[in-house]
């Protein structure tokens, strides 16, 4: 797309977000303020049905969200890490503005972070009884910022006397069939809570959290959601020899050098590259009955007309693509992410491939439940798009993994620069796998030209120390520039 065009798309979007909702949503917001209810799966790729992320996958919970709403099919997360995902969320703030790229530090370190309001506290500040479970904010985060907090209820818990695998590594690298039953695992207990809170009836509106551990590691869950799988049946993701033969040494630097998940080399030498995914598709299917049962019981509940649901994850997750495995990374695998917007007056099983973004998902709640927009958000109001899915849509989405290291997605391109220098660039309509980057074809010129520009030029030092970020980046770093012997 052209500047010009790209600006005149941009006039046109704008134009189109001040029409109003469907008479159906006009009316919930005329009465009584319509509820919210905020869906977290941590570390949920596009293993799911409705995405089509693998053949084997079994959600018919998340599907069925889908089919009530719009399923946003280009999601990507602003971080591809836990906690600046998350942070970039309830800010709708880039890590590029805040500091915050790595797992630490917390909102409060951020002095660009704190000027915003976090989006729970707006709820609350505009009327909301605003309460939640389980992962919403990393770590202790969550008691801090989220009001009414239940708790975790055991977080990534519960856990055996000794590994399951051998693998030696962290401690949180673990997968196989544990406990023996469901109400035995957090996030069970996090979907009963807010079962018990889906039955009340509130004197104000309500803005309820849950959010669910699974699938990250530790991937256990109890046998019966193994047994879906059996380990000789389970299919491997797509993958393809050399995949990595055109990226420079600094992309597969950052996306490996003091990292804590196994190596690709580890996984296959210990035949453990089925029973990896096997256990990741298991812990897909016990969190999608997760959802499954708060969406039984929103539809039992006197809110049942007048809530809207957004499930998001906070990023992908590699299962041997791009021979390695977890998050941190710039490639499809790591920045996509589920989201799935439903309620009164929107559209029903749509699905839109314009790129969007977590940051979007708080200004998009303002405008569904009748807030005024925050002048501070650099996130978009996705309401356009749930009234039309194939409206125009001139912005790009945008992910970091610390300063310097960006992915450029558009609808059908995705542009990486890093920080030493380096580019890669993805026809995703030619080349889904992104196994080939044609950043050097002459024929993508003026599209690289035209990602180039969304890469800041601003862009915040880093905050905080010592996590598996920070520590990956300083060595990527340090590497590009200490002289080759």
């Amino acid at each position: 797309m052209k500047r010009r065009e790209f600006l005149q798309a941009a006039a046109l979007t704008a134009v189109a977000s001040t029409l109003p909702l469907t008479a159906k949503a006009k009316s919930a917001s005329a009465g009584k303020k319509p509820n919210v209810l905020l869906i977290g799966v941590d570390d949920l790729n596009d293993w799911i049905g409705c995405m089509g992320g693998h053949p084997q996958a079994k959600t018919p919970n998340i599907d069925r969200l889908a089919a009530s709403g719009t399923l946003f099919t280009n999601a990507h997360c602003q971080s591809p890490v836990c906690n600046p995902s998350r942070a970039s969320l309830m800010t709708s703030l880039y890590p590029s503005s805040t500091g915050i790229y790595f797992l630490s530090p917390d909102l409060a370190q951020s002095p660009v972070a704190r000027k915003n309001k976090l989006m729970p506290k707006r709820f609350e500040d505009e009327g909301y009884h605003v309460t939640g479970a389980g992962k919403l904010f990393h770590g202790r985060q969550n008691k801090k910022y989220m009001p009414n907090y239940a708790g975790s209820f055991g977080s990534f818990g519960p856990t055996p006397k000794k590994k399951l695998t051998s693998y030696p590594g962290h401690p949180l690298w673990d997968w196989g069939a544990f406990p023996e039953r469901d109400d035995q695992m957090p996030d069970h207990k996090t979907a009963s809570w807010s079962v018990g809170q889906l039955k009340k009836n509130f004197d104000k509106p309500l803005f309820l959290g849950a959010g669910f551990f699974r699938p990250h590691v530790p991937q256990y869950a109890p046998q019966k959601w193994f047994d879906l799988f059996p380990l000789d049946t389970v299919k491997l993701p797509k993958t393809v020899a050399g995949d990595m033969k055109d990226i420079s040494q600094y992309g597969i630097d950052i996306t490996r050098l003091k990292h804590v998940a196994p190596t690709h080399k580890w996984v296959t030498d210990n035949n453990e590259w089925k029973p990896l995914v096997q256990s990741y598709l298991a812990c897909v299917s016990f969190v999608d009955s997760q959802v499954g049962r708060l969406l039984d019981a929103l539809e039992k509940s006197p809110h049942k007309d007048n809530t809207y649901i957004v499930l998001f994850s906070d990023h992908g997750f590699h299962l041997g693509e791009k021979e390695r495995y977890a998050k941190r990374s710039l490639w499809e695998d790591g920045t996509r992410t589920p989201m799935i917007i439903a309620g009164p007056g929107l559209v029903k099983g749509a699905k839109c491939d314009q790129p969007a973004q977590l940051l979007d998902i708080y200004p998009t709640l303002l405008e569904l439940t009748g807030l005024k927009a925050d002048p501070l958000h650099e996130g978009n109001s996705l309401v356009p798009l749930l009234k039309d899915s194939k409206a125009d849509w001139p912005h790009m989405a945008r992910t970091s993994f610390g300063p310097g290291n960006y992915a450029i997605v558009s609808r059908r391109y995705r542009f990486i620069q890093y920080n030493d220098g380096s580019e890669e660039f993805y026809d995703r309509a030619a080349d889904p796998g992104e196994w080939d980057n044609v950043i050097k074809n002459p024929k993508y010129a003026e599209a690289i030209k035209q990602h180039r520009l969304c890469v800041p030029k601003k862009r915040h030092k880093i905050l905080g120390a010592g996590s598996t970020g920070h520590k990956s980046y300083a060595a990527s770093e340090q590497k590009q520039k200490t002289p080759a012997k």
